[in-house]
């Protein structure tokens, strides 16, 4: 897991970047693998980012409903929370650290989340206002069926503070490089907001 913090001394703010949580699935793209869709898991076919203890249960009621009970290209739950050792890493390394606020980046849809049951309160909902103002992404509720077991979920749940996954760009994942410029563009508003606000 490559970190990358920064530190303002002028207004006490650090920001911490992790890149590529998910290494194995960029050099599974990186392979031309991208045709049996194996981009947004690890090795072992599991989803990472429904390995959080928020909702894991209801989760993987969901995907096993809907055929994806083992592992796979996309949405198997693993066999229990954070057993997959990067969500188990990203999950160690903020409770190390006593963030205010997490942004999750995610591709795609142009849109940024902002609820878990209900955990958010107006205060979460104005700052996603505020990304959306300057992204002109949608502030959006989670569609019920991928709304558990995120990082974000289990942020807001853990701490009740703004957590937000960012849906950048548009089109068929993996986004082609040639919407780099655009994505940069539109999120750069909110990595500035993200660490004022």
């Amino acid at each position: 897991m490559n970190i990358l913090y920064l530190y303002s001394y002028y207004s006490n703010i650090l920001a911490f970047f992790i890149d590529f949580v998910n290494v194995t699935s960029i050099k599974i793209v990186s392979l031309r693998c991208i045709k049996s869709g194996w981009y947004i898991l690890n090795t072992r076919g599991v989803d990472l980012n429904l390995q959080f203890p928020a909702g894991w249960e209801q989760a993987k009621e969901i995907k096993f409903s809907q055929g994806f009970t083992s592992p796979a290209p996309r949405d198997f739950v693993g066999l229990a929370p954070l057993t997959a050792p990067e969500s188990l890493s990203v999950y160690n390394f903020t409770l190390e650290h006593n963030f205010s606020l997490i942004i999750a980046f995610h591709t795609q849809g142009k849109e940024i989340y902002w609820q878990f049951q209900n955990y958010a309160t107006s205060r979460e909902e104005f700052i996603g206002q505020q990304f959306a103002n300057v992204s002109g992404y949608t502030l959006a509720d989670v569609p019920y069926n991928s709304s558990f077991a995120g990082y974000k979920d289990w942020f807001l749940q853990q701490y009740q503070r703004p957590g937000y996954t960012i849906e950048a760009g548009i089109g068929q994942n993996p986004l082609p490089i040639s919407q780099f410029n655009q994505i940069y563009n539109d999120n750069l508003g909110i990595l500035v907001l993200g660490m004022v606000l």
